[in-house]
């Protein structure tokens, strides 16, 4: 049975794994946890509201510990949805007809992996916290603003389809931080020629921390109160 951290020694300083639902921000369970522990929480890596899975949330003097969490590498499951795409690369965004994938063969798929594994430079998505002259690349993008973002490089070790069903690809990569699986999916869908976007995610794995040790939000309140 997994063990839920006691409120008396996270307020001296402690890890949460959190399991965060979908539509949940990250920092909605940090908001959660900071009503309950009273103290300083902070996170150690964004999942977008429609991701869901592991959360490393530290609590009091934990919170210096952040930048090292952050740095852990992410293992994380989902499908990638082919034949549309959207401005977002996710399901935040409207769905629009690019290719046809009728003819994809398994083998097609799956080799198509391969130019996304080892040490490549990935482009993020223009809908993204990442700042560019002082603001955040959503706001231009959200403003209808043309934007130019690098690519940044990341190291993908694991890129597995573990099942295809059209126009569904269930996927599993294991992969640095800083990487993100919105653009996979789209880049994916580009060297396929039908163009895909990312229609479900899950973390399941930070380092050596699993999303099975994890628990959810309305768990730790529920502990907490009796406590």
């Amino acid at each position: 049975m997994k063990q839920i951290p006691r409120l008396a020694e996270l307020r001296e300083g402690g890890v949460i794994l959190v399991d965060k639902p979908y539509e949940w921000t990250s920092f909605d369970a940090v908001n959660k946890l900071k009503k309950l522990l009273k103290v300083k929480v902070g996170h150690a890596g964004t999942l977008d509201p429609l991701a869901t899975g592991l959360l490393i949330c530290c609590a009091g003097k934990f919170t210096k510990k952040i930048v090292e969490y952050q740095k852990l590498p992410k293992e994380y499951t989902g499908i990638f949805h082919l034949g549309e795409v959207t401005p977002t690369y996710d399901l935040e965004s409207e769905p629009t007809h690019y290719g046809d994938f009728a003819l994809l063969t398994e083998e097609q798929i799956k080799a198509a992996t391969r130019q996304f594994t080892g040490d490549i430079m990935q482009l993020p998505p223009i809908h993204s916290a990442i700042k560019k002259d002082g603001k955040r690349a959503y706001e231009y993008a959200r403003a209808g603003k043309e934007i130019k973002l690098e690519p940044r490089p990341v190291q993908i070790t694991e890129f597995e389809i573990s099942a295809i069903r059209l126009p569904e690809v269930h996927f599993r990569v294991a992969c640095s931080t800083g990487t993100y699986i919105r653009s996979l999916a789209h880049d994916f869908g580009q060297a396929l020629g039908c163009g895909a976007y990312l229609q479900e995610l899950r973390r399941t794995k930070i380092g050596q921390y699993n999303v099975d040790n994890a628990h959810s939000p309305k768990a730790l309140m529920e502990a907490w109160k009796e406590q």
